[in-house]
């Protein structure tokens, strides 16, 4: 073969190289994420539907639930951690408030439990929805504290901050349910249901509802 012949070949072979498209390259396809479904309160009870009308407890009471409500208190030593916590294990917690459930979280969980089963039967409703309900009747707008001029002390009226008002109410609402079932026939979970249900329509026999008005009422003095 000639020198020319070759280099003939060599150009040849150059240009159909140049001239071939490039292969494209892989296109990196974003993965799908599946947004899990939210697990139901006590295997039972939907959340996806609750409506929470007070725009300033609704950042706090969180309904997101677990298959159990137990976190071994790993938000204790945050700021405003407790608001990571849902709404049930919140309940569950401030009913062991009292000497007589303190340390018997099950006993505590299954009465929440089994209350939620009494709400759904007696009102026909979501026992979560009757809750939200409850928990904004019960917390007060306003409370009283003492200001210092020399040596007078002066009541002064103010304004409840959202997280200590979901506090406020949950703690009336757990203290109303164990003086209501103390040297009581009625089982503590009966107390709770009707303590809730009484709640969430307003009425000055709950416990909380009451204490809530009486703060108010004591703040509008105060004014």
């Amino acid at each position: 073969m000639k020198v020319t012949d070759m280099a003939d070949e060599e150009a040849a072979v150059k240009i159909e190289t140049e001239a071939a498209p490039a292969e494209a390259a892989p296109v990196a396809v974003p993965e799908k994420k599946v947004a899990a479904p939210a697990a139901p309160v006590f295997g039972k009870y939907d959340t996806t539907e609750i409506v929470i009308e007070d725009a300033g407890l609704a950042k706090y009471i969180d309904l997101n639930s677990t298959s159990v409500p137990h976190s071994g208190g790993k938000h204790a030593g945050k700021w405003f951690g407790k608001s990571n916590l849902s709404i049930y294990e919140r309940l569950i917690n401030n009913i062991m408030r009292t000497e007589k459930y303190t340390g018997k979280k099950l006993k505590a969980y299954r009465a929440v439990s089994d209350a939620f089963d009494i709400i759904a039967k007696k009102t026909k409703q979501n026992p979560v929805q009757v809750l939200v309900e409850c928990l904004q009747n019960a917390a007060p707008r306003e409370e009283v504290t003492r200001l210092q001029f020399g040596g007078i002390s002066v009541p002064k009226a103010v304004d409840v901050s959202p997280q200590r008002r979901l506090d406020i109410a949950l703690r009336n609402l757990s203290t109303g349910v164990v003086l209501a079932s103390s040297k009581n026939k009625k089982p503590v979970e009966e107390c709770l249901a009707d303590e809730i249900m009484l709640a969430a329509k307003g009425d000055m026999t709950s416990f909380a509802v009451s204490k809530k008005e009486e703060s108010e009422r004591v703040a509008q003095s105060a004014r």
